[in-house]
């Protein structure tokens, strides 16, 4: 286990600080925090619409969302609240849309830069201890342990299988903009049983949070 004294070692070399405030299309704003050379989102992507002003559509229907071949966006279990704490879960094809669903300037984050992220806070199997946030997790997050500012929220996911969801509060899945093999594309994911930040390619109906990442 690694000692407070090692993780703000590693807080002070990934040159970690907050860098102001980006507004979506929609008005919403968000913090900002600069970690390993890159600026990034301290929450949720929670727009409605693509950069150039058409919505992006909410699709409530469990049915429906398997059925999708397009880009859509809901809140978990369908809830405004949810919404607003934890931002939307989108489906690939919307991340994947040339209209863009990051603000102006800004763009989803990769794969590679989701690994260069892990690597700049010591490495994907300790990610979590310092870019989950203190608040919503379930079971593994240790009280006094320094951050970074991510704050990643548990703000779980929709299945691509029957458009159920499943696992607020337990984990957080991201989606990157980087596309996979056979119409897959890949995404990030931190639990709440342990720290390490994994990866790897999945189906693009799934429902994912966003992070965006200044270009």
């Amino acid at each position: 286990m690694l000692s407070l004294f090692f993780i703000a070692l590693i807080m002070t070399s990934c040159n970690t600080n907050t860098t102001g405030l980006v507004t979506d299309i929609d008005g919403n704003t968000y913090d900002t925090v600069k970690i390993g050379g890159k600026v990034w989102m301290t929450s949720n992507l929670k727009v409605t619409r693509y950069r150039n002003g058409d919505p992006i559509p909410e699709v409530a229907d469990a049915a429906e969302w398997p059925e999708l071949k397009s880009g859509a966006r809901c809140s978990y279990e369908n809830s405004a609240e949810n919404g607003k704490t934890f931002g939307f879960l989108y489906n690939w094809f919307a991340v994947n849309d040339l209209r863009g669903i990051a603000p102006e300037g800004w763009h989803v984050a990769t794969d590679e830069e989701w690994q260069a992220l892990a690597d700049a806070v010591g490495g994907a199997e300790q990610a979590g201890k310092v870019l989950k946030s203190s608040e919503k997790w379930e079971g593994s997050i240790e009280t006094g342990t320094e951050r970074t500012g991510f704050d990643a929220l548990p703000s779980g996911a929709r299945r691509d299988a029957d458009g159920g969801f499943l696992m607020l509060g337990k984990f957080a899945r991201f989606w990157t903009s980087t596309p996979g093999s056979n119409g897959k594309a890949f995404g990030r994911a931190l639990g709440f049983y342990d720290n390490t930040m994994r990866g790897g390619e999945v189906g693009p109906k799934n429902g994912f949070a966003v992070r965006c990442v200044k270009d």
